[in-house]
């Protein structure tokens, strides 16, 4: 089965995102070409999964951040709503986290990069996440969109390194352990 795998950068105060989901705040720190292993992260996944949301963010970038597949998972959107500049790099699937995990996986993809709010949430739901890589970044937003939301169990959490950087940011890694029976 496929893997999903997390790399995300939040504020200090849980938010990966302000609540009209801009990014303004992040594009400004300054990390002086600081290595905060996003590319090695990124050799790793054979494409990212990521909900509407986060798609309609990174489509106004300058020019389209990734080289690999992206699935697009959205009740809203279908093929139509890809520009024609797009349609040969992303998708849109209805499916469930599980169900599309499991055709991944039929298509050869190992480890996925799960990004987004939502999407990573019903993932640590639906124990499809193997670990995280969270990088705190030093600002307080005070509201917006946060990484983490509720949730009807614990989920457990191995600490595995934790690196602080020039610029402030400090990233941590984490590995999902498996759910125990309640």
């Amino acid at each position: 089965m496929t893997t999903g795998h997390v790399f995300m950068a939040m504020s200090l105060d849980g938010y990966i995102a302000r609540a009209d989901g801009g990014l303004d705040w992040l594009m400004k720190q300054r990390t002086d070409g600081e290595d905060h292993g996003y590319d090695a992260f990124m050799a790793s996944v054979d494409g990212l999964v990521m909900g509407r949301g986060s798609f309609e963010t990174v489509q106004s970038f300058e020019a389209w951040p990734y080289e690999k597949p992206v699935i697009v998972m959205s009740n809203t959107l279908g093929p139509a709503d890809i520009s024609d500049a797009l349609r040969a790099k992303v998708r849109v699937t209805d499916q469930t986290p599980a169900a599309l995990m499991a055709s991944l996986s039929r298509e050869g993809w190992r480890r996925a990069y799960v990004d987004g709010g939502k999407i990573v949430q019903a993932f640590l739901r639906d124990g499809l996440i193997a670990d995280l890589a969270i990088t705190h970044i030093p600002i307080l937003l005070g509201k917006g969109i946060p990484l983490f939301g509720a949730l009807d169990r614990d989920i457990d959490l191995k600490h595995v390194e934790t690196r602080s950087y020039p610029s402030g940011l400090v990233g941590s890694r984490y590995d999902v352990l498996p759910s125990r029976a309640a």
